[in-house]
């Protein structure tokens, strides 16, 4: 596990967080600007000193009452917002510097080439990168040091819409193949569903929920749920491909459901990011609908009106004990539909975006 806990106070900041997170996978801190996720990234890599602890692993004690590793002593890369490469160097000589600083070998240099699609810029200057390219490169120059912990400081917030696209994929593929936790720092929720497994809520300069993913996008008691583009997180496997129509059957807890056949193969582990705007809502299962997913489910509970929409969370299954939807339907179809809590409905998807 990794568990961290500081309090104190940076100039008229108030940092006082403390959580716990898996030590393996990636772990989000997630919250509005102004809210700590920077300064807690920062006191986990040492460079900010407040009091309190950081443990990572079987007893690996970074900081303590009585501890305090200095930050060039501890095995973790940094990505920052910006790619800050040597510019004097190639991508070669880049990735490179960050090989000759591992006190070991772990990840090799061509696997890190080959999982962050590098080959054919290694002779490039950095000044003839994209903004995607360059962040790829720093994400390399991470990995070659060999960290125990990769820490990630907004790593797109500086790039545009098509750069992020870019180089999203790449974040996935490390996440499905390397074992080296990260703890990821974002204030964009759609990039937090797309990668991260657990998640650690901030406000204020405080920690209000942390767990899976999955619990706490669709965790009635927070706000996430019935936030503008609110999305249900899903994890499944697929079992078959409809090859003829281009789909692939993805089987999820309480439902299969159908998707587009980028799923992969049969037997790959998939993560569907599934909007409550896609997501409707009849009573009785229609007999003739364009509408592939066609779901039983439950209604959980109706996390409230906003203007002339609610949001319902629904969960799978005949009896309700499958995966968590949310769906977002009109407050006119949701008095004529009269739901309550409990109440037997089923979940029509529109569409589901693979993560």
């Amino acid at each position: 596990m990794i568990d961290a806990r500081f309090a104190g106070r940076i100039g008229a900041f108030d940092l006082h967080v403390a959580f716990s997170a898996p030590e393996r996978g990636v772990t989000a801190l997630f919250g509005p600007s102004g809210c700590g996720k920077t300064t807690t990234l920062r006191c986990i890599a040492g460079l900010e000193r407040l009091p309190g602890a950081f443990a990572f692993g079987y007893g690996e004690v970074w900081q303590s009452e009585r501890t305090f590793m200095s930050p060039h002593r501890r095995p973790l890369g940094y990505v920052f917002q910006e790619a800050s490469l040597f510019p004097h160097l190639s991508v070669t000589g880049n990735l490179r510097y960050g090989q000759r600083r591992a006190a070991d070998r772990g990840v090799a240099f061509d696997e890190v080439v080959d999982l962050l699609g590098l080959a054919r810029l290694m002779d490039r200057a950095p000044l003839r990168l994209s903004g995607g390219e360059r962040q790829r490169v720093a994400i390399g120059r991470a990995l070659l040091s060999q960290p125990r912990l990769l820490l990630m400081d907004e790593p797109l917030a500086a790039l545009d819409r098509d750069s992020k696209d870019e180089i999203l994929p790449y974040l996935e593929r490390l996440h499905d193949v390397l074992s080296i936790p990260v703890i990821y720092v974002s204030h964009d929720m759609t990039e937090v569903e797309r990668l991260a497994d657990h998640l650690v809520l901030m406000e204020g300069g405080r920690v209000r929920a942390a767990g899976p993913v999955a619990d706490l996008v669709a965790d009635p008691a927070l706000p996430l749920a019935a936030r503008t583009g609110a999305a249900a997180v899903v994890e499944g496997v697929v079992t078959a491909i409809d090859a003829p129509f281009g789909l692939a059957h993805v089987r999820i807890d309480g439902a299969e459901m159908l998707v587009a056949a980028a799923a992969g193969p049969v037997g790959t582990r998939r993560r569907l990011r599934i909007k409550a705007e896609d997501v409707s809502i009849c009573r009785v299962r229609p007999v003739e609908t364009s509408i592939l997913n066609v779901l039983p489910a439950r209604v959980r509970a109706v996390l409230g009106r906003e203007g002339h929409q609610v949001t319902v969370l629904l969960s799978l299954g005949e009896g309700g004990g499958g995966a968590r939807l949310l769906a977002r339907i009109s407050a006119r179809s949701y008095d004529v539909l009269g739901l309550t809590e409990g109440d037997a409905v089923f979940a029509q998807v529109k569409g589901v975006a693979l993560a």
